[in-house]
């Protein structure tokens, strides 16, 4: 089901980097291969946790060059595109269930000159964005509850990510498949058999000793070179 043309991205989640160290890790996962930095934004209310906003991102982004995939796990997003297009953000993600107003989000995040993802959690059926398709440049399966690092992934996870890629196929569409959660160098490459590409991991890159090590344990994993 994985389509060869498309390159298979490792975007490391900030929430599970050291914020003491966040400068030097940032270097050491470009330099490593990774080429997006996933930033998990949470308000308290979608999901039971807070992380950060605007202003976070906004600082990183005038040390680093990596791709801010911005992740916004937050009610009503569409309040906020402006404030975190200007902070930086190459991609926003919004999710399915966090607005009734997704459409015309997603489409707005695009007129912005930027990259629109919408997102669903593990219990929302993948089917339930085909028709948000065309205004998307990547789907985000959550292979975890989101809210909080370091849980288990959930396999079942991999038929979304099948049937969201044949769907693609079906209507020959240009769209990145990206998932999030507990993914590591053990299970890496069946998400890319799947159709995923783009790999979110924040435990399993920051929460090791030897980081470098661990973008490219994954990313030779989800190669097929391990």
């Amino acid at each position: 089901m994985n389509n060869p043309h498309k390159k298979i991205i490792l975007a490391p989640s900030l929430l599970s980097c050291d914020f003491a160290n966040i400068g030097k890790q940032l270097s050491i996962i470009r330099e490593a291969g990774a080429q997006y930095l996933h930033l998990d934004v949470m308000d308290g209310v979608f999901v039971p946790n807070i992380s950060f906003g605007q202003p976070l991102i906004k600082s990183l982004r005038q040390n680093c060059d990596l791709i801010f995939d911005v992740h916004l796990m937050i009610v009503q997003p569409e309040r906020y595109i402006d404030d975190f297009v200007a902070a930086g953000a190459d991609i926003i993600t919004i999710h399915a269930e966090s607005t009734e107003k997704c459409r015309e989000t997603l489409s707005y995040i695009r007129s912005k000159g930027i990259k629109s993802a919408v997102s669903v959690k593990p219990k929302t059926p993948v089917s339930a964005v085909f028709s948000l398709l065309d205004c998307c440049d990547m789907v985000l399966i959550m292979s975890v509850e989101p809210g909080f690092g370091g849980q288990k992934f959930m396999p079942d996870m991999l038929e979304k990510a099948k049937e969201l890629k044949a769907e693609i196929a079906r209507r020959n569409l240009n769209i990145d498949i990206e998932m999030d959660g507990g993914i590591d160098a053990s299970n890496a490459r069946r998400c890319v058999e799947a159709g995923v590409n783009i790999l979110v991991a924040g435990s399993s890159v920051f929460g090791k000793p030897d980081i470098a090590a661990a973008v490219k344990s994954i990313l030779n994993a989800a190669e097929g070179n391990a």
